[in-house]
């Protein structure tokens, strides 16, 4: 099958494209390079396009006739989408009008869709259900949320079938072909915790230690990067198969506190490391933790990687194989 993969150069998008590409589709990735790396592509061939130039796009579907798309190319920090809402809306709204526009005009009619869990905003209950309210705090899950519904009603129309992936938090590396995180600038708890046991940072910070939670600190949900790429795949064969669009949250099931990452980070690097207590972030829910269990009946989905210390083991030994990112 011929695969696009936009923002494929970028840390979910790399993998997914590997793994596509190892399974004998046909990958061509779509990505601007500004957060995306060259190297992380491993030879598969790309378009250097902004999806907010409609014409390129245009162009780059009709060249390719692409029969899915697994859509990742966005704009995703929190914090930089309250402070210029005006240039996420274009990128990741206005962007992917461009992009399902190009798609469909190419006769592609399948997309995998790179949602978040900040559809739900701050939820009523944990684990949450794919059922749950959607009223997204922040400009970012707004404009996710928007692509969700318009990708529904193309749904609905017959114009474009779709799978929206909620994830939760991405994590860890695929070390067999040596594609990692490398953001600039990081915001993930993770590799930011690693860049600290590695003595590239001061300290290790915990924002908030009096939540209602077992340790005071803040629990989420991490999933393997490897885990999530192969989502991506399953959903594709999914909408090949002829199965029904919609929504699927993406995490293990299981949350992990800041402290227990920290602790893991100490453990699988044999390192110790300051760790600073901060005040709390405003908007930072004490616990994010999804059910996979939709997931996981309709799509065949199981995570290989749930332990916390795998995910961090992962993300150790690409760190420490490529200190410097991508550059080094």
């Amino acid at each position: 099958m011929r695969v696009l993969v936009t923002g494929g150069a970028g840390y979910i998008g790399s993998v997914t494209s590997n793994i596509l590409s190892g399974a004998g589709h046909d990958v061509l990735i779509l990505d601007d390079l500004s957060k995306g790396h060259r190297e992380a592509a491993r030879g598969i061939p790309i378009e250097q396009i902004d999806i907010e130039d409609r014409e390129a796009v245009e162009a780059c579907c009709r060249r390719f006739e692409p029969e899915a798309c697994v859509h990742f190319a966005a704009r995703s920090l929190v914090g930089e989408s309250v402070a210029q809402p005006l240039m996420y809306f274009r990128t990741n709204v206005q962007g992917t009008i461009n992009l399902v526009g190009a798609l469909v005009g190419a006769g592609c009619r399948l997309m995998v869709f790179s949602s978040t869990a900040a559809v739900y905003g701050e939820p009523l209950r944990s684990p949450i259900v794919e059922t749950d309210p959607t009223e997204p705090i922040n400009p970012y899950g707004i404009t996710k949320l928007a692509v969700e519904r318009m990708l529904s009603e193309l749904s609905r129309s017959g114009d474009l079938r779709h799978v929206s992936l909620r994830y939760f938090n991405a994590a860890g590396a695929d070390t067999e072909a040596g594609l990692g995180e490398d953001h600039d600038p990081e915001t993930h708890l993770i590799p930011k915790v690693i860049a600290s046991a590695q003595g590239r940072v001061p300290h290790a910070s915990i924002f908030g230690t009096d939540y209602p939670t077992p340790d005071g600190t803040c629990v989420r949900d991490y999933i393997h990067v490897l885990d999530l790429a192969r989502a991506h795949v399953l959903g594709i064969e999914h909408l090949a198969g002829g199965g029904e669009a919609g929504a699927f949250n993406l995490g293990n099931g299981e949350g992990f506190s800041v402290r227990d990452v920290i602790s893991a980070v100490k453990d699988v690097s044999g390192r110790d490391f300051p760790v600073a207590e901060e005040p709390r972030r405003e908007g930072d829910p004490p616990v994010l933790v999804a059910s996979s269990e939709r997931i996981r009946s309709v799509l065949g989905w199981v995570p290989s990687f749930p332990g916390l210390e795998e995910i961090v083991g992962s993300a150790w030994q690409w760190h420490e194989a490529h200190p410097a990112g991508y550059s080094g």
